[in-house]
C-alpha cells in the first residue's frame, strides 16, 4: 500500500513539474549555464525551434510516464512490495527526474523568448 502511494506522489510530482514547464535534440544533461549562455546569444527564431525541442521531449516523458502509471495502478495490492513494482516505481522516479531537467531547460528558453517580445503561443506544456 505505501509502495502505491510512493508511485502516485511521483506520478503527481512528474505532472507538476511537466506543467511547470523546461544540438538538435533536448538534452537533459547539458549545464544549465550552458544553456544559459547558449539562450543568450540565440534570435528569437531560434528561441521558439529550441523551445518547441524540449516541449516534444517533456510530452513524449510524460506521456511514457502516465504508461507505466498505468502498469503500477494495474498491479494488485497484494504485489506492489514485489520486483515489478518496484521497477516501475524506479522507472517513474528516472523519469520524473528526466522531466524536471528538461523543463528546467524549457524554461529558460521560454523566459528569454518571452524577454525578447517572441511569440510563446503553442508552447504551454
Amino acid at each position: 500500500m505505501n509502495a502505491m502511494k510512493i508511485g502516485l506522489y511521483v506520478l503527481m510530482a512528474g505532472c507538476l513539474l511537466g506543467l511547470a514547464g523546461c544540438g538538435k535534440k533536448a538534452d537533459s544533461e547539458q549545464p544549465i549555464a550552458d544553456v544559459q549562455a547558449e539562450a543568450n546569444k540565440m534570435n528569437v527564431e531560434q528561441l521558439k525551434a529550441k523551445a518547441i525541442e524540449y516541449k516534444d521531449a517533456i510530452v513524449a516523458k510524460k506521456a511514457e510516464l502516465e504508461k507505466l502509471a498505468a502498469k503500477l495502478q494495474a498491479i494488485p495490492i497484494t504485489q506492489q512490495m514485489g520486483a515489478e513494482a518496484k521497477g516501475l516505481q524506479t522507472d517513474i522516479a528516472n523519469l520524473s527526474k528526466a522531466m524536471a531537467s528538461l523543463t528546467e531547460r524549457f524554461q529558460i528558453y521560454y523566459s528569454k523568448l518571452q524577454e525578447m517580445g517572441g511569440d510563446v503561443s503553442g508552447l504551454e506544456i
